[in-house]
C-alpha cells in the first residue's frame, strides 16, 4: 500500500464516508506527549476502521473485514513512512483485534510481502501464536484475536510505560509557570508561587502576570507564550472563567502537564461541569495531561527536583512513601499530619475533581519508581474500579497499597461525571482480591503506614508483648485476639521497677525467641527515671539484633516516631528501623494485624488464571444472540435456554421434567429415576423456609401422585417440576452480579434465610484464578459446614471450585450475563449438583478494562 497522506486519505475515504471520532492519550510512549494520539472509527460490526492522526496529520489507517459468514475477517493496516517503528501499527492492531472479538469475530487473516519484514514483526510482537505460508512471495498470515498470556503481557507493558511515563514529566518538570502568579498574599498565585520559590525548586520557575514586570523578584511575562524556553509544567490560578484562554495559550507553548488549582468546575453545577469535561477533552486531543480542577496541587521531594507546586506551605520531609488524594481540601491537613508523625513522602498529588489524572495513573508511576516503597490513596471514587483492581493486585506484590475510602453513601457532585459507583461489598471485593490494605479512617491510614515505612514485614501471626505493665499488656493481648493474631507466648511484664537494661533484655530475648514473628513494646515511663533512656534501649536492642522482625510500640503517649525511637534516615526524616509509637495499645496492635494480613497476602501464591476444560465458546455465544436477537433490554430465560447455555460451559442442571398431570408425573419420575423431588412453578413458593412449595424424596409413584396434587392446590397451577434427587449435602448459592462499572463479581454462601440475613457471602471479581476459586468457597462464615464440622463427611470442595471457576468463565466471555443464581448446589461427598438456576441476558453494561483511558466518541465527518 502507498504510505504518503494521499494514499492513506484515499485508502480510508473507501471504508466510510462517516467516522466517530475517539480521542486516545498516552498510546505511544516513542511519540512526545505533547503530539495529538487519536482514532477515528468506522464501526458496522462486520467492518471496522481506526485512523490515526497526530496533529491534523493522518499517520496511519488500519480496517477489518469479516470473511462471509465465519468467524475470519482480513486485517490490513498502512503506517506512513515517517512513523514506522514507533509502536503505531501495534496499537492500530491491538484496537482491531479487540472490536473484532466483541462483533464476535475470532480470527484475522493477512496477506502481507515477503519482504515487508516489519509488518510481519508487528504480528509476531503483539504476542499471538501465528501460522504462515508463503505463495509468490505473499505470505498468508492467520491467528486467533482471543487474549493470551503474550498479547495480554505485551499491551500491559506498553499501557504501563505510556501512563508512566506522563506523570513521571508531571513530578519531574525542568520548568514550572505560574499562570496567575500575585503578588497579592491573599491571592492563590501568591501562595503557589511563594511555595515553589521556598521549596528552592531545581528548575526554572515562571510567573505569568500580564500587569506586571516580575511578581516576588523573578521576571513575569505577559502570557505562557511569551516564555522564552519550554515549559513542562502550568500551574493555573486565575478564576475560571479565564482558565480556557489559558489552555489555548498553553497548548499553543506545548506545555506538558497543566495543574488547576481554581475551583468553580464539576463542583459548581452542570455549566462548571461541561466546562471542565471540555477542557480536559481539548487537552487529550493534544497529548497534554491535566491535574484538577480544584486541586491541591503536587509535590515531588527528591533533592534533585524540591518541587512543591501546592498549596501547602512547607515540603514535607523525603521519604519513600507516595500519596494520592482526591480532596484538595483535605491535603494541607494530610501533609501537616505527615510531618507531625515522621512520616516522610517521596510525591503527593492531590487530583481535586480528577477529571484527567487519577490514581490508576500513579499507581502505573509508583511501581516503577525507585524512590516510592509504600503506597498511600485517600479515595472518594473509582474512575475504572476494573483498571484499578487489575493495577493494585500488580502493585501490590512488590509494593504495600494502603486505602481509605470514603463517599459510601454519596459522591461529590465534581466527581460524579468521572466516577463509577460502586457498592460496598464490591469496593471489599476489590481490595480483598488486590491486596490492597483498607482502613476506615485517616488516622488509621497513617497508623498503617508508620509500620510500613519503618519497619519490614513480618514471616508470620504470631507476636510477642514485653512492657512494664501487666494490665496493658493484657489489653494488648486482647486486642491481638480480636485481630486473628495469636501470642507467641504470654506477655512479659519487667515490672514498674526494671531499669532500662532489664528492659531492654526483656525485648532481645523476645526478639531472640523462635516463636516471634513481631513484637509489641508497651511501657509506662517511671517516675525515678526519664522515659526517653528506656526508648533508647528499646531502639538500641533492635537495631543490635536487627532480626527482620516488626516491632510497634506504646511509648511515652507518643504519636508517630519520636526522636528517641527514630532512625535518622534522607533529610533527617525518621527512616528504616524507627520505632512507631502510639497512644493506645489497641492502636498499635491493630496497625500491626494490617500489617500481618497483608504479608500473608503477598505470602500466598498468586494463582493462575484457569479455564476449566470442555467449554464451548462459540455455542454459547450462538445461544447468547439468538435469545438477544429480539432487542430486549433484559430477558430471563426459559428453562432450556439456561440448561443449553449452562452445558456449554460444562455446567449440568439435575434432570427434571415439567408436567400438568400426576399421570404424567409419575411417567417423569420413571423416566428419571426415584426417588424424585416434586416442585412447584412458582419461585416465591419454591424459596419458601418451610418447603411449602417442594416435596422431596418422593421414592413411589403413590408419593409422586400425592406430591403433585398437595402441589397443585398449595399454587393453583397445573404445571410442577419433577426433578430427580441430588445426592444428599449442604445447599449451597453461586451467583453472579455485573456492576456497570466494576465488572463481574461471583459470590458463594450457604443457601437460606440465615445466611441471606446475615449477609454470609463472599465475592471475588472476574477473572478468576484457581487461588480465588479456592479461598471464595471457604471464605464464609458458615463455610466450616462444608469441610466436615462436628464429624461430618467432608463435600467435594474440588467440584465446588470447578463450578465457581466454569461460572467466572461464563462471565468473562459473555459479558450479556448480567445476572445468574445457582441455587441450590447441593454440595455433597459424591460432587456439587445445580439443582435450581435463573440468568437473565441483556445488553453489555460496560467496556470492559481495555488499557490506557479513552474519552467519550464525538460525532464528526472525515
Amino acid at each position: 500500500m502507498p504510505s504518503d497522506a494521499d494514499a492513506l486519505v484515499a485508502f480510508h475515504g473507501k471504508l466510510s464516508e462517516r467516522t466517530r471520532y475517539l480521542r486516545y492519550f498516552g498510546a505511544y510512549p516513542r511519540i512526545p506527549q505533547r503530539d495529538l494520539e487519536r482514532f477515528s472509527v468506522v464501526d458496522h460490526h462486520d467492518r471496522v476502521a481506526f485512523v490515526a492522526l497526530l496533529g491534523d496529520d493522518i499517520i496511519a489507517v488500519g480496517r477489518y473485514e469479516r470473511l462471509g459468514d465465519g468467524p475470519s475477517a482480513e486485517v490490513a493496516f498502512v503506517v506512513d513512512d515517517a512513523h514506522q517503528g514507533r509502536g503505531v501499527g501495534s496499537i492500530l492492531l491491538e484496537h482491531l483485534a479487540a472490536a473484532a472479538s466483541e462483533s464476535g469475530l475470532r480470527r484475522f487473516v493477512a496477506e502481507v510481502l515477503a519482504e515487508n519484514a516489519a509488518m510481519v514483526r508487528v504480528f509476531r510482537d503483539a504476542g499471538y501464536q501465528v501460522s504462515r505460508a508463503i505463495e509468490e512471495g505473499v505470505l498468508h498470515l492467520e491467528f486467533d484475536i482471543d487474549p493470551t498470556e503474550e498479547s495480554l503481557a505485551v499491551a500491559r507493558a506498553r499501557e504501563q510505560a505510556a501512563e508512566a511515563r506522563s506523570v513521571y514529566n508531571l513530578l519531574h518538570p525542568r520548568s514550572v509557570a505560574v499562570i496567575g502568579a500575585s503578588a497579592d498574599p491573599t491571592k492563590v498565585g501568591y501562595s503557589v508561587l511563594s511555595n515553589l520559590l521556598a521549596a528552592d525548586f531545581a528548575g526554572t520557575v515562571y510567573p505569568v502576570n500580564p500587569e506586571h514586570r516580575s511578581v516576588r523578584g523573578v521576571r513575569a511575562y505577559p502570557s505562557v507564550v511569551d516564555i522564552p524556553d519550554p515549559v513542562d509544567l502550568a500551574v493555573v490560578a486565575v478564576p475560571a472563567d479565564q482558565v480556557e484562554s489559558v489552555l489555548d495559550g498553553a497548548l499553543a507553548k506545548g506545555v506538558k502537564t497543566l495543574l488547576i488549582v481554581t475551583a468553580g468546575f464539576g463542583e459548581a453545577g452542570p455549566h462548571g461541569l461541561h466546562a471542565e469535561l471540555r477542557l480536559v477533552g481539548e487537552a487529550r486531543a493534544h497529548g497534554m495531561r491535566v491535574v484538577g480542577p480544584n486541586a491541591l496541587g503536587v509535590l515531588n521531594t527528591d533533592p534533585a527536583v524540591r518541587l512543591n507546586a501546592t498549596l501547602a506551605p512547607r515540603l514535607p520531609k523525603r521519604g519513600r512513601a507516595g500519596f494520592f488524594c482526591q480532596s484538595g481540601a483535605l491535603g494541607t491537613a494530610i501533609l501537616a499530619d505527615a510531618e507531625a508523625r515522621g512520616l516522610g513522602l517521596s510525591t503527593f498529588v492531590s487530583a481535586g475533581n480528577r477529571a484527567d489524572v487519577s490514581g490508576n495513573d500513579l499507581l502505573q508511576y509508583w511501581e516503577t519508581d525507585t524512590s516510592t516503597d509504600l503506597v498511600l490513596l485517600y479515595l472518594e471514587s473509582f474512575g475504572n474500579p476494573r483498571k484499578f483492581a487489575r493495577l493494585a493486585r500488580r502493585l501490590g506484590r512488590s509494593k504495600p497499597i494502603v486505602a481509605v475510602k470514603s463517599g459510601r453513601h454519596a459522591v461529590r457532585p465534581q466527581l460524579a461525571a468521572t466516577s463509577a459507583e460502586v457498592d460496598e461489598s464490591s469496593v471489599q471485593a476489590l481490595f480483598e482480591q488486590a491486596g490492597v490494605v483498607r482502613v476506615e479512617t485517616l488516622a488509621q491510614l497513617f497508623d498503617t503506614a508508620l509500620v510500613f515505612a519503618h519497619q519490614p514485614l513480618p514471616a508470620g501471626p504470631r507476636i510477642g508483648i514485653v512492657g512494664n505493665s501487666s494490665a496493658i499488656g493484657l489489653l494488648a493481648a486482647d486486642t491481638a485476639r480480636a485481630q486473628g493474631l495469636r501470642l507467641a507466648f504470654d506477655p512479659v511484664d519487667v515490672g514498674p521497677q526494671a531499669g532500662p537494661e532489664d528492659f531492654a533484655a526483656a525485648v532481645r530475648e523476645a526478639l531472640n525467641n523462635p516463636e516471634t514473628d513481631a513484637l509489641v513494646a508497651v511501657f509506662v515511663p517511671p517516675l525515678s527515671i526519664p522515659g526517653s533512656t528506656y526508648a533508647r534501649a528499646l531502639r538500641e536492642a533492635a537495631q543490635e539484633l536487627d532480626q527482620g522482625k516488626p516491632i510497634v510500640s506504646t511509648f511515652l503517649a507518643a504519636e508517630g516516631v519520636p526522636d528517641e525511637l527514630a532512625v535518622p534516615g534522607p533529610d533527617g526524616a525518621p527512616g528504616r528501623g524507627s520505632i512507631p509509637s502510639y497512644p493506645s495499645p489497641e492502636r498499635a496492635v491493630n496497625a500491626l494485624a494490617k500489617v500481618v494480613r497483608y504479608a500473608a497476602w503477598r505470602q500466598r501464591p498468586q494463582g493462575t488464571l484457569i479455564r476449566p476444560d470442555g467449554l464451548h465458546v462459540e455455542q454459547a455465544e450462538q445461544v447468547v444472540r439468538e435469545i438477544l436477537a429480539g432487542g430486549d433490554k433484559n430477558v430471563v430465560l426459559e428453562d432450556a435456554d439456561i440448561v443449553r447455555l449452562l452445558g456449554c460451559y460444562g455446567i449440568d442442571v439435575v434432570p427434571f421434567r415439567v408436567v400438568s398431570s400426576a399421570e404424567a408425573a409419575v411417567q417423569a419420575a420413571e423416566e428419571l429415576g426415584y426417588p424424585v423431588t416434586v416442585k412447584a412453578v412458582d419461585e416465591r413458593l419454591r424459596g419458601r423456609p418451610d418447603l411449602a412449595g417442594v416435596r422431596l424424596d418422593l421414592a413411589s409413584p403413590d408419593a409422586v401422585r400425592r406430591g403433585y396434587e398437595d402441589l397443585s392446590e398449595v399454587s393453583g397451577e397445573r404445571d410442577v417440576y419433577v426433578q430427580k434427587m441430588a445426592p444428599k449435602g449442604i445447599s449451597c448459592l453461586i451467583g453472579l452480579q455485573d456492576d456497570p462499572s466494576f465488572g463481574s463479581l461471583v459470590s458463594f454462601g450457604l443457601s437460606g434465610l440465615v445466611s441471606t440475613l446475615l449477609g454470609d457471602r463472599a465475592y471475588r471479581a472476574v477473572p478468576l484464578t484457581d487461588v480465588d476459586a479456592a479461598t471464595l468457597i471457604r471464605e464464609p462464615k458458615s463455610a466450616p459446614l462444608l469441610t466436615g464440622y462436628r464429624g461430618d463427611e467432608p463435600a467435594d470442595l474440588a467440584a465446588l471450585q470447578d463450578m465457581v471457576l466454569r461460572v467466572a468463565a461464563l462471565a468473562e466471555d459473555h459479558p450479556e450475563v448480567r445476572a445468574l443464581t445457582l441455587d441450590p448446589v447441593m454440595a455433597s461427598p459424591e460432587g456439587a449438583f445445580v439443582a435450581n438456576a435463573r440468568i437473565v441476558l441483556g445488553p453489555p453494561p460496560a467496556r470492559p478494562d481495555t488499557g490506557p483511558r479513552r474519552l467519550r466518541p464525538i460525532n464528526a465527518t472525515f
